[in-house]
């Protein structure tokens, strides 16, 4: 029995009957080729082979239509209350099924802003509507999103301890990385002596391991998504990690950042601790103000104003997203109301789910100031699931 697989289509059954939704059909098939993101949460780490159907339902069961070679794997889940295996051809068998529940709505995996709710190729969309034919439900057909949104949003006690131990391993392993850079060492020898620790403690990368850790060396440094280059780190100059790892399938993402005195200096410059100062303080609001209920777009909008208040130029990022299976999780969003986000910044904050705050300032001469904390919604407000870098690190 996979115990969290249990747990995620319990919860799934709860969600349809907040929706008004009558069942979640999630449509797949060759998935060590192409996998549904929300696949692992109700199948677990299970690949599909042959066209196959899962079906949630508000209160009619849940059901698992696949081929006969992976009945068994299904069986032994012990969360679906029917597994019907088939030989030849999927139709029948889904048709018979949803002619017996007679659903009025049916979820798939379809969406034009969230990616994560958007597993059904367009291929596999074409050929659900001709394992409709016959019975015409093909104008029955929803958007998942509001579904997958609040499934892969709202933590079980379970996922929740699995996301915190997964930043703990993350924070000591970026500890020990800032003891062991010194001046003189490349972005790139910082970054794999990081990966050696994350290999040596058997832990997962959180995303791509070209560029986790993210190594931000000095004021030149290519700040964003870019993988940890030659450039090498001197004094009177900044160091910026962006950092996650997985463990037992969930994820972590932090940012630390640390100073490194200039031969003739005792702290840290002006420009620099007030930088710090600023990024600190507009998390800390951003954590103030956040509660379930409220749209991610209000919340980015207490932390940017902040930011440029203070004089200091936009960040043109998102101030947090969703943390779990994967460090980008999809859902609400806590972002501006910018076209390339779609609707995710207006979706509902929800208890439960994990954000990180994240934001960051550029200086010229020094570097990137850029923090990144990891917190959970509760019922009225959030807490950070670690303790936040709250004094600039000054080596």
């Amino acid at each position: 029995m996979d115990l969290l697989v249990i747990e995620k289509v319990k919860q799934a059954q709860t969600i349809l009957k907040e929706l008004n939704l009558d069942a979640w059909l999630v449509f797949v098939r060759e998935t060590s080729a192409m996998k549904d993101p929300a696949l692992p949460l109700i199948y677990g780490e299970h690949d599909l082979t042959w066209p196959s159907v899962l079906l949630i339902t508000a209160g009619k069961g849940s059901y698992a239509i696949l081929g006969r070679y992976e009945a068994v794997t299904a069986q032994n889940l012990g969360a679906y209350d029917k597994v019907i295996a088939y030989d030849q051809d999927i139709k029948e068998s889904l048709q018979e099924v949803l002619l017996s529940i007679q659903p009025q709505n049916i979820a798939v995996n379809i969406s034009e802003d969230d990616v994560l709710a958007d597993g059904l190729s367009h291929g596999m969309y074409l050929t659900l509507h001709k394992l409709l034919e016959g019975i015409n439900f093909q104008d029955r057909i929803t958007s998942s999103i509001n579904l997958i949104s609040a499934l892969r949003g709202r933590k079980t006690k379970t996922e929740v301890e699995r996301v915190k131990n997964a930043i703990l391993e993350a924070q000591i392993i970026l500890n020990k990385t800032i003891d062991f850079a010194q001046p003189g060492m490349s972005e790139s020898q910082i970054a794999h002596y990081t990966q050696d620790l994350v290999l040596e403690n058997k832990l997962d990368f959180a995303w791509t391991p070209s560029n986790c850790p993210i190594v931000d060396a000095g004021p030149n440094a290519d700040v964003g998504h870019n993988a940890p280059s030659t450039r090498i780190l001197q004094r009177g100059q900044i160091l910026h990690f962006d950092f996650g790892v997985k463990k037992d399938l969930y994820c972590s993402d932090i940012q630390r950042v640390v100073y490194f005195l200039a031969e003739n200096e005792s702290e840290a410059p002006a420009p620099v601790v007030e930088a710090f100062k600023i990024v600190r303080k507009a998390i800390q609001n951003a954590f103030e103000v956040i509660k379930p209920g409220m749209m991610g777009v209000d919340v980015d909008a207490v932390a940017r104003k902040t930011i440029l208040d203070a004089g200091y130029k936009e960040y043109m990022h998102a101030t947090g997203h969703q943390v779990g299976r994967i460090a980008h999780d999809g859902g609400c969003l806590l972002g501006p109301a910018w076209p390339r986000y779609g609707k995710t910044p207006f979706l509902k904050i929800e208890v439960g789910q994990i954000f990180t705050l994240e934001l960051g300032i550029n200086l010229d001469e020094y570097g990137y100031v850029g923090l990144e904390e990891d917190i959970l919604i509760t019922e009225t407000g959030a807490e950070y699931l670690i303790d936040p870098q709250v004094e600039l690190i000054i080596k």
